[in-house]
């Protein structure tokens, strides 16, 4: 579909940080290394907060009401859409490392695909939403990639 309101993307992100949040949980209960576990239990825990973010805007009583009943017009679809679908995919167990890089591939793309929202905007208040919800993903990455070095330290 070609047309979307900013509320059906706000809806999409929402669900596919509950589903990284499954992910990464399924992955932590069948793994054995003790350091790729906790990192997994703590992506886990941190996609989870990222979908209950999002999910408050959705709310009847959110101040971004306004900017959620907007419509845009994107042929492409969300254009970075089929990347994160194959992210998941992608992660491995194998190492903090690897967890790692998965989870900040995963929101610096996320990042990429608000910046991108925000830059075709067709108004501020839609601009001012996409661009922090772009700078909490930035904000994300950073402390995800401080925990798990510290994970890894230990």
């Amino acid at each position: 579909m070609r047309f979307h309101q900013v509320k059906e993307l706000v809806d999409w992100a929402a669900d596919y940080h509950a589903r990284l949040a499954d992910q990464y949980s399924r992955m932590a209960a069948a793994g054995d290394n003790e350091r790729v576990r906790m990192a997994l239990e703590y992506l886990t825990e941190r996609e989870r907060k990222m979908q209950n973010d999002l999910l408050g805007y959705l709310d009847d009583g959110s101040d971004h009401s306004t900017v959620l009943e907007t419509w845009f017009d994107d042929p492409n679809d969300f254009p970075h859409a089929p990347v994160l679908e194959r992210l998941p995919e992608s992660a491995n167990g194998e190492s903090v490392q690897n967890v790692l890089a998965t989870a900040l591939t995963t929101h610096r793309t996320l990042q990429d695909l608000y910046a991108h929202r925000a830059e075709l905007s067709g108004g501020n208040d839609e601009r001012a939403f996409f661009e922090a919800l772009a700078s909490g993903h930035e904000a994300e990455v950073r402390r995800i990639a401080r925990d798990m070095q510290r994970l890894e330290d230990y």
